[in-house]
């Protein structure tokens, strides 16, 4: 009975994707095509000569709130879906029509545990904005605070997981009668989305990530992150300051405005590298509508649903990585990827190495403000694929960041390539992070952690020795007895 309601939903979520030309990954992987052309026979396709990934966004906008973050997930697997769709699908704009203003007050009331009128001095009733998940309403709290309340829709998490239990349903149907589908990991990809809409969800997970960017960024005085009110905040309601600024995405505005295109750029680039390389935690989502500019010519950041996070080691390894790429040094690129265990083995190096020449080259050739680090990454990865080499999330976050960025800083200013502009403050985390004063201290902290941990089995062993003879723990006693 599930499987023949799942199949019934499936018709009607194609026949939308069908009328908007949208059908194409269906053709392209090869499934079913008698029922694709059955559906394109039946229904009424709507003029337009858009992009095929601009088809499918408008496709997915229309099938609602799952479909639309499913969209915005996807636009990080260039290798599934082909790097020109998921350019588009990173663009995916999140807009719905807004609910009603009494539910949001309901919903309010009932997670704070107080009346409106004992939570806000005013509160607009005539929403700002509204997303799949949520919608916000500017309000001023009793202090005379001016804030922003984004209130989960309702029902939401019933909706999100009826359309989550049938994407995995079609993911494991497709890998079973395309088994060459297997390698895309279909299945993990809609794991990973699940996992990404149940902490958005969340409301208290969002407010700890904008405090944590917050934090790391107190001490910049070129990139801002609002504050949140947290006693206002809870699972489905979350208070944060409200920013007066002008958008990214309004071209007119800032075209009027003081301030210059090129440092506005600036400020992104140096930003997303602060925020990634020097902290290792990340705003993935910047795209022109959670970006501002404020009356002191900061870049205001808004909407921290979606981040990345990035080890040490992690950090290091893509930093020496786009280092040797643009470099042209291919052998160290391969040899890296060896070291960290990504390549199989020794013999499949120089194949890589000269993979990675022919997709860094003609990227590497094109006029610097052309440039695409985001695109030279997508690239790596769709080789990675082919190599059998498994894609680390924490990558493909990282290169959603880059493509919005990039695609951000070339929309306000075509002319300059994002990254010549960090260029100084990537260079002097090279040199600290890099070079060989750096590579010393690491060697240094290894050898202390080694004695460290030599010290600690030391005592280990000498608190076995008693006057009475050796002394063991009762755990190994009780192993010891049960044959273990």
């Amino acid at each position: 009975m599930q499987s023949l309601r799942h199949f019934f939903r499936i018709i009607k979520i194609a026949r939308v994707l069908a009328r908007h030309g949208a059908l194409f990954l269906f053709e392209e992987w090869g499934f079913a095509p008698n029922i694709v052309g059955f559906l394109k026979a039946i229904t009424i396709k709507q003029k337009n000569q858009d992009r095929p990934g601009k088809r499918l966004a408008a496709a997915l906008q229309e099938l609602g709130p799952a479909f639309i973050k499913l969209g915005q997930a996807l636009s990080t697997r260039s290798d599934l879906l082909g790097e020109d769709v998921a350019q588009d699908l990173a663009l995916l704009r999140d807009r719905l029509p807004t609910f009603p203003t009494e539910v949001a007050i309901e919903v309010i009331e009932s997670e704070l545990g107080k009346k409106l009128n004992k939570l806000f001095k005013k509160f607009d009733e005539e929403p700002v904005g509204a997303a799949s998940i949520a919608q916000v309403h500017f309000a001023e709290d009793l202090e005379g605070n001016k804030v922003a309340v984004k209130v989960l829709r309702p029902d939401i998490e019933k909706k999100f997981n009826r359309d989550v239990e049938l994407l995995f349903w079609l993911a494991a149907n497709l890998e079973k009668k395309l088994p060459r589908l297997q390698r895309f990991k279909l299945k993990e990809v809609i794991e990973v989305f699940a996992e990404a809409v149940r902490i958005e969800m969340d409301l208290r997970l969002e407010a700890a990530a904008a405090t944590e960017l917050r934090e790391q960024l107190k001490n910049d005085q070129e990139i801002y992150i609002p504050k949140i009110y947290w006693e206002k905040t809870a699972q489905r309601v979350l208070t944060l300051e409200r920013i007066n600024g002008i958008s990214i995405g309004d071209a007119k505005a800032l075209k009027k405005s003081k301030y210059k295109p090129q440092d506005i750029v600036q400020k992104l680039s140096t930003g997303l590298f602060k925020m990634a390389f020097r902290d290792g935690f990340f705003h993935a989502d910047m795209h022109p509508g959670n970006l501002f500019i404020d009356k002191d010519g900061r870049l205001v950041l808004i909407d921290f649903g979606i981040t990345g996070s990035l080890s040490e080691k992690d950090r290091k390894f893509i930093a020496q990585m786009l280092h040797a790429f643009m470099n042209r040094d291919f052998t160290t690129v391969a040899e890296m990827h060896y070291e960290m265990g990504m390549v199989p083995n020794r013999d499949a190096v120089r194949a890589f190495a000269l993979a990675c020449r022919a997709i860094a080259e003609p990227i590497l050739g094109l006029p610097q403000n052309e440039i695409s680090i985001a695109r030279l990454m997508a690239q790596l990865f769709k080789v990675a694929e082919d190599f059998k080499m498994e894609l680390q999330p924490q990558f493909l976050m990282m290169q959603k960041a880059m493509m919005l960025a990039e695609g951000v800083s070339r929309m306000v200013y075509p002319k300059v390539n994002m990254w010549k502009l960090a260029e100084p403050i990537i260079n002097q985390w090279a040199e600290d992070n890099l070079g060989p004063e750096a590579k010393l201290k690491e060697k240094v902290k290894e050898i202390k952690n080694l004695a460290t941990r030599f010290n600690k089995a030391v005592k280990a062993i000498e608190d076995c020795y008693t006057p009475q003879g050796i002394r063991l723990h009762p755990d190994t006693v009780a192993a010891f007895k049960a044959g273990k």
